[in-house]
């Protein structure tokens, strides 16, 4: 959510960002934004003058009464609750009118960075570099799904007898597998100066609302029953939520966070849950990293960010790139985002495992999260990024480490996770 001073001041600028963003349907908005803030500050100035005069007029009640002047004490009287009943009117039509402004202000989009490339969807987003020679080797690479399926290590039937698609059992090595990229994951961070956390599951609606757009909430959270809470779609919404209402002091910043979670997401849209592989899916776990930040730090933070994430997936000799959202892929809280690809052997291109981003001051204008500094309160920047997301990553891991013979090699910096194994051997023969 924009600043409404910056709005006030520079609709055209608010406009062309919208234009930016391929959401000309939005565009009506800023006026009607300027509409009802010119209405709101005209009722609270109104609202003010009377509680001065209600004020003023009280300390001449008291003044009258001391002189006896019981008569004239009784009209200002009947003149302070006639006031008082235009005050409350005035009262009600402000929580109304601010109601009305900050709904229409958390759909505007946040002011875009000025490196980020104008495109209209995903196809248009800017290949940025490539890390890792990407390698197809000379034997064919089975779906990921069968290569899991030779270790005995996945079992989709009886997840959808229980849970229907997008659910999964991991078992044996694949399980194995999975745990150790995530207490990897973890310890690579704690390594890199990050504070581990794991935090809360659910979370109220008011800090979904401050973490996620409107669009993403509806094709994201599920809700629970009968109560304010929402199953977390990334462990980024807790950990942002936990500085809510929260005034830090300048010099405890930045706060650099890496935590675990189980994810849980509708997968609502065009891509849908796939009913075979775990590309796509309603339950995964995840290592993500959060940085709270001051607004000058936080284009140097979102560089450590996704840094960080190649670093991990090249330990494991697993190729990727790094490719720049385009304008019109930016999630409307987003000033700038990149995604992390990874090398996929089988399909002969890459694919998304990780996306970092940086959201300026919305999520933190939204939750108030605030830093103390010496000449006032003002809004902190909030970055996140993933560590890493099995078993989507486990899909880039089994196609880039497997070998001819259908074993899949074991990385150096995972056997300590995998009890010193340095390869995993299939349980069934190829057919």
């Amino acid at each position: 959510m924009i600043d409404i001073k910056f709005l006030r001041e520079n609709p055209d600028v608010v406009r062309e960002n919208i234009k930016k963003k391929f959401q000309d349907e939005k565009l009506p908005l800023v006026d009607e934004v300027i509409k009802l803030d010119e209405q709101r500050r005209t009722n609270q100035q109104e609202a003010d003058e009377i509680r001065a005069h209600k004020n003023k007029i009280s300390k001449e009640i008291g003044g009258l009464m001391a002189q006896g002047k019981k008569d004239e004490a009784m009209a200002l009287k009947d003149e302070v609750a006639k006031e008082a009943k235009r005050l409350e009117e005035l009262e009600e039509n402000q929580k109304k009118l601010d109601e009305e402004v900050t709904n229409k202000m958390m759909i505007i989009p946040q002011i875009i960075d000025e490196s980020v490339p104008i495109g209209k969807d995903d196809s248009q987003n800017v290949e940025i570099e490539k890390f890792g020679e990407p390698v197809v080797p000379d034997f064919e690479i089975p779906y990921h799904t069968d290569i899991m399926e030779s270790f005995d290590g996945i079992d989709l039937d009886a997840a959808r007898r229980v849970a229907g698609n997008g659910f999964y059992y991991l078992m044996g090595d694949i399980a194995r597998l999975h745990s150790a990229v995530i207490s990897y994951a973890r310890d690579f961070m704690i390594d890199r100066g990050f504070t581990y956390c794991v935090p809360p599951f659910m979370i109220h609606g008011n800090v979904v609302a401050g973490v996620m757009s409107f669009p993403e909430m509806e094709a994201m959270m599920y809700k629970i029953e009968g109560e304010d809470l929402y199953l977390i779609g990334t462990s980024e919404h807790s950990m942002i939520g936990k500085f809510i209402d929260q005034i830090i002091p300048e010099e405890e910043m930045p706060k650099a966070l890496t935590s675990y979670s189980p994810c849980f997401r509708k997968e609502k849209g065009a891509h849908g849950i796939e009913e075979r592989g775990v590309y796509r899916i309603h339950q995964f776990e995840k290592q993500e990293m959060v940085v709270i930040c001051k607004p000058e730090e936080s284009k140097a933070w979102y560089d450590k960010l996704w840094k960080n994430t190649v670093d991990l997936f090249r330990s494991m000799d697993i190729p990727v790139r790094t490719l720049e959202c385009c304008s019109g892929d930016l999630a409307d809280l987003k000033c700038k985002s990149c995604d992390v690809e990874a090398w996929s052997p089988r399909q002969k291109k890459y694919f998304e495992v990780g996306s970092c981003s940086n959201l300026g001051d919305a999520q933190a204008r939204r939750l108030k999260i605030r830093i103390k500094g010496k000449d006032g309160n003002y809004l902190a920047h909030t970055l996140n990024n993933t560590v890493v997301a099995p078993p989507r990553m486990l899909i880039a891991f089994l196609e880039n480490n497997l070998q001819a013979d259908g074993s899949v090699r074991i990385p150096e910096v995972l056997r300590p996770y995998m009890g010193g194994k340095e390869v995993l051997v299939p349980t069934k023969k190829k057919a």
